[in-house]
């Protein structure tokens, strides 16, 4: 399959080790992945952007000729990742099919735009990771570097978010904001990448499962012959037979069914949805009204905005409510947090105004 029918057909399925070690391990993994049938794109790190001197840090261009027999020999195309205006050279002059821009560089302008020079005139697909901190407007400009580059055939990977404090994932999904980025940019594939989302084998499938949900349109995730002793990230590498099996697990869905009575169905419960959306503004706009007479009291009687009492008094109310609606703890919480900071704003903008 060419990489034109890979690019236009769901999904996109990307796999291969976190770091090419040696020739016969990326070759005897190029192998097992073809016997698949599935995986689209061969991936493997070739130069590696590590957090301290020291650690692997790549084999560096001798393993672009790996690929180069790898693609020979099964037929997949290949893709690696790039940081620098040398490293996308050497894939070039290497023939390397898909180039993706790491995390670590989508997050600096400077770097993304010597890259995006160094593309110019050049015809193959780009994947660009999120950033490693939560910034969609960095993920945005990333992209409209390369685009203006020329490139037209631009893919997203959501690969998580670093985030403080220790939690299950490796890099926290956040997954509103690729939603975000789906909706902003529907045109163009997002792909999850589990492996750097979990940093573990365990929540691999849960993971990819709910990036389906979301009508992604692929996955990469790392794949290797031998994970536990791999040279970087053992601990989220699977072998490609592992990978065939989560394949043949996850359950595949379709943004549009064809069914015309599931249609139906489908569009009547949207539109019950969206009369509870207009009901829900228009409480919400009662509410505020109700927090700007309330301003004006304070305002009157020179009382503070933040009663902390009150605030305490009415999340708690909150709480107990939802619990016995099957609303979660965490939505509520986040939920009333953003009603309560309107309503400050609102107060605010009353008791400081000179009227």
């Amino acid at each position: 399959m060419s990489l034109k029918e890979i690019w236009g057909k769901k999904p996109i399925i990307i796999s291969g080790p976190c770091s090419a070690e040696t020739e016969e391990q990326v070759i005897n993994t190029a192998l097992e992945l073809s016997k698949l049938g599935k995986v689209a794109i061969m991936r493997a790190g070739v130069w590696k952007p590590r957090t301290k001197p020291g650690m692997f840090e790549g084999v560096g261009s001798i393993g672009l000729s790996w690929l180069q027999k790898a693609k020979k020999l099964t037929g997949i195309p290949t893709a690696i990742e790039v940081a620098t205006t040398f490293h996308v050279e050497e894939a070039l002059k290497n023939d390397v099919d898909v180039l993706w821009i790491g995390a670590r560089t989508t997050v600096n302008p400077f770097s993304v735009q010597e890259i995006a020079e160094s593309l110019k005139g050049v015809d193959i697909p780009i994947l660009i990771k999120n950033p490693i901190n939560p910034d969609l407007e960095l993920w945005i400009g990333a992209f409209e570097r390369i685009e203006k580059a020329g490139i037209k055939e631009i893919g997203l990977v959501h690969r998580g978010f670093s985030a403080l404090g220790i939690t299950e994932y490796r890099n926290a999904p956040m997954w509103q904001l690729p939603i975000e980025m789906k909706r902003r940019l529907p045109h163009l594939p997002m792909i999850c990448d589990p492996s750097h989302i979990c940093g573990n084998r365990i929540l691999l499938q849960q993971v990819a499962q709910k990036s389906i949900d979301l009508d992604f349109s692929g996955l990469m995730l790392e794949s290797h012959i031998d994970p536990d002793n791999a040279w970087s990230d053992a601990s989220q590498q699977i072998t490609p037979a592992q990978f065939g099996l989560m394949l043949d697990n996850l359950i595949w869905r379709s943004s549009n069914p064809d069914d015309s009575k599931l249609n139906t169905l489908l569009i009547t419960l949207r539109e019950q949805m969206d009369q509870l959306d207009d009901e829900l503004i228009s409480l919400l706009s009662n509410r505020m009204k109700l927090a700007d007479e309330i301003g004006f009291y304070k305002k009157e009687n020179n009382v503070t905005i933040l009663q902390t009492e009150r605030w305490n008094l009415i999340l708690k109310r909150a709480l107990l409510k939802a619990e016995h609606l099957g609303l979660s703890e965490d939505f509520i919480v986040k939920y009333f947090e953003a009603v309560h900071l309107e309503s400050i704003n609102h107060q605010n903008s009353i008791m400081n105004s000179s009227s």
